[in-house]
């Protein structure tokens, strides 16, 4: 990111269930980072993958996110920034991928029906064996008789290193950690990795601030930044809330998602604990997301997960 260049950051929640405290958390320590510097926070919606994503769950987004005190300067859920729009613009950088030779045909599908998602670290996804990236073009023409394949991107063996605004110095091997990895599923969506690059850089991001089981993406990320000669974005990657057996919070856990909560507790209540949870104030009291602004500060987030 250039000195002189406007921070823009965003948060970009997928419609498959209600907001829940961990999300909340996550938008207001984004918000806050932006907005702390002047910068333009940014609304997207990630409704990828059709099969889970409904448009009354991007409406009730917006209806919280304003409930809370947390309104977004661009975007929110209209057709430019909802994923199910963009599908020609993804394509395009598949192809850009494929005039490379870095793409092929992959007819296994453990992977397949998790590739529009997020891969959180506790979704075990695995490392991918390669077992299709040497196929010939007999054996290709064979297996489509039998089932249409996804398409991974060809992954070297070596290490992408890029330094996290909040826990440092990173170095991850992409072979080692993940293996050649689905940029289109074999339904035709494509991938969360590829999208979110492309959303990204189109948009303009140069912050992206998330939770830290994300962070094993960011290689996989920031090589793909590489290969289409897209700016990369500064990446903070926070510490999780989690539930007392330190599992990360999701939208299962429906007594923490912001239906139930809106019920029993006002907005500056709900601010108040997350505030207090990432050290940003010392008591647990209400208050209000802009009464946050000069409090702060990266140094105080601590780096352990938050046991709610």
């Amino acid at each position: 990111m250039k000195p002189t260049e406007q921070i823009r950051g965003r948060f970009a929640p997928s419609p498959t269930g209600r907001m829940h405290l961990g999300n909340v958390y996550t938008a207001l320590l984004s918000w806050l980072s932006v907005k702390a510097q002047g910068g333009a926070w940014i609304l997207r919606i990630e409704d990828l993958d059709p099969q889970r994503s409904k448009a009354a769950y991007a409406e009730q987004i917006e209806d919280d996110l304003r409930w809370l005190g947390l309104p977004w300067d661009e975007g929110g859920n209209t057709p430019d920034y909802r994923q199910s729009t963009r599908t020609e613009l993804y394509a395009h950088y598949f192809r850009l991928l494929e005039q490379q030779g870095l793409v092929y045909p992959c007819f296994c599908r453990r992977a397949d029906i998790l590739a529009a998602q997020a891969p959180h670290v506790s979704d075990n996804h695995g490392v991918y064996a390669g077992t299709c990236r040497h196929l010939t073009p007999d054996d290709i023409a064979q297996k489509r008789t039998q089932r249409t394949p996804s398409y991974r991107l060809k992954v070297p063996n070596q290490s992408i290193k890029f330094d996290d605004g909040h826990y440092g110095a990173q170095s991850h091997n992409l072979q080692h950690m993940c293996g050649d990895f689905v940029v289109r599923r074999a339904d035709g969506v494509f991938a969360y990795q590829l999208a979110v690059v492309v959303d990204d850089a189109l948009m303009h991001i140069n912050q992206v601030v998330r939770g830290n089981d994300l962070l094993t993406s960011t290689p996989q990320q920031i090589y793909l930044y590489r290969l289409l000669g897209l700016e990369v974005p500064q990446f903070y990657h926070l510490p999780l809330l989690c539930s007392a057996s330190g599992e990360r919070l999701c939208k299962r856990d429906k007594s923490l998602d912001l239906g139930e909560l809106r019920k029993h507790r006002s907005a500056e209540e709900i601010i108040g604990e997350l505030a207090f949870l990432a050290h940003l104030i010392d008591k647990n009291e209400p208050i209000a997301p802009r009464e946050l602004l000069p409090l702060f500060d990266w140094q105080k987030i601590p780096h352990q997960n938050i046991i709610v």
